[in-house]
């Protein structure tokens, strides 16, 4: 374990974002999973915009690459359009 008070702080905060970023992680992998369930595209179309949110916050916090992030827009869009 840690001796110094400064590197004590550091475990703290990094555990803490640690969390943070796992629970923002699962919660729009949650989303993505329930986008792809609807069949509807109107609600589909209504909620592409909130998951999309999701996945530019988590580039944007580093909790996934912005290529991984665009690729996983990409998906859902082209997933979404091919709904009848």
């Amino acid at each position: 374990m840690a001796n110094h008070k400064a590197t004590k702080k550091d475990v703290r905060q990094s555990r803490k974002r640690n969390e943070r970023n796992r629970y923002y992680g699962k919660t729009t992998r949650n989303a993505i999973r329930d986008l792809k369930a609807v069949t509807d595209k109107a609600t589909a179309q209504k909620d592409l915009a909130e998951v999309e949110s999701m996945i530019d916050k988590l580039a944007k916090r580093n909790v996934i690459h912005k290529n991984k992030a665009a690729n996983l827009k990409s998906k859902l869009a082209k997933r979404i359009a091919s709904l009848a």
